[in-house]
C-alpha cells in the first residue's frame, strides 16, 4: 500500500522551499518519536470495538485506508510512535493505532473456547447430578426399607405388650381363682378338723360315762 503523498503538478520555489521544510520537520519529528520496532511474526487482535479505522502512514495524517473489525487477529510488523504497522488476513498491510491493538484474543475468538468449556462443565456437572441422584434414591429406598421394618417391629412390639397384658390379667385371674380356692380348702379343713375334735371330746365325755355304766351292771350280777 503506497504512502506518498499528492503535490501540485507544478510549484514556485518558495513553495518547493516551504514544503521541503514542512517535509523536513515531520521527518524530524517522526525520527524523535521512532522506539523501538518490534520482531516481525508478533500476534495481536484489534481491541473489542464495533471497527477501527487504518491508515496508509503512521501519523493521523496520512488517509484513512479501511477498517479492522473487532476480534480480527493481524500480524504486528513494527510499532511507530503512537501507530503499529500490521498484515491482517488478506495480506493488506496497514498502519493503527497502537491503543486498538491488544495482546490477548477478542471476545469473538475467545468465546468459542469458552463456551466448549462451558459445555464440557455442564456435562461433567450433569454427570454428578446424576450421580448423587442415583445415590440419594438408593439411600432413600434403603431409608424407606429400614422404616418400613421399624414399623413391623413396633407393630410386633405393640402386638407383644398386648399379649403380655392380656396375660398378666389372665395370671392375676388366676391368682384370685387360686386364692379363692385355698380359702376354701382352709375352711374345709378347718371344718373337718372341728369335726374330729368334736367327736373326740365327746366321745371322751361318754367313754367313760359307758365304762362306769358298764362296771355297775357287772356288780349287781356278781
Amino acid at each position: 500500500m503506497s504512502l506518498s503523498r499528492r503535490f501540485p503538478a507544478r510549484v514556485s520555489p518558495l513553495q518547493s522551499r516551504v514544503l521541503g521544510a514542512c517535509l523536513l520537520g515531520s521527518l524530524m519529528t517522526m525520527g524523535a518519536s521512532v522506539q523501538a520496532e518490534e520482531g516481525a511474526g508478533t500476534a495481536r487482535w484489534v481491541s473489542d470495538k464495533l471497527s477501527t479505522y487504518v491508515r496508509s502512514g503512521p501519523t493521523d495524517g496520512y488517509r484513512i485506508v479501511g477498517t479492522l473489525t473487532s476480534g480480527e487477529k493481524v500480524e504486528l510488523l513494527r510499532t511507530q510512535g503512537d501507530y503499529s504497522q500490521v498484515r491482517n488476513g488478506n495480506g493488506n498491510t496497514v498502519w493503527i493505532p497502537s491503543r486498538d491493538l491488544q495482546e490477548v484474543p477478542g471476545q469473538a475468538e475467545r468465546l468459542p473456547p469458552l463456551e466448549q468449556k462451558v459445555a464440557e462443565l455442564s456435562a461433567e456437572l450433569k454427570g454428578i447430578d446424576d450421580t448423587w441422584k442415583t445415590r440419594v434414591q438408593g439411600m432413600q429406598e434403603t431409608l424407606d426399607s429400614r422404616k418400613a421394618l421399624i414399623d413391623e417391629l413396633q407393630a410386633a412390639r405393640s402386638a407383644l405388650d398386648s399379649e403380655l397384658t392380656q396375660a398378666k390379667s389372665q395370671v392375676r385371674d388366676l391368682q384370685a381363682q387360686v386364692g379363692d380356692e385355698n380359702k376354701q380348702v382352709l375352711m374345709r379343713y378347718m371344718v373337718y378338723g372341728g369335726s374330729i375334735a368334736g367327736a373326740g371330746l365327746l366321745l371322751g365325755l361318754i367313754l367313760p360315762t359307758m365304762l362306769r355304766v358298764k362296771r355297775k351292771r357287772n356288780d349287781q350280777w356278781v
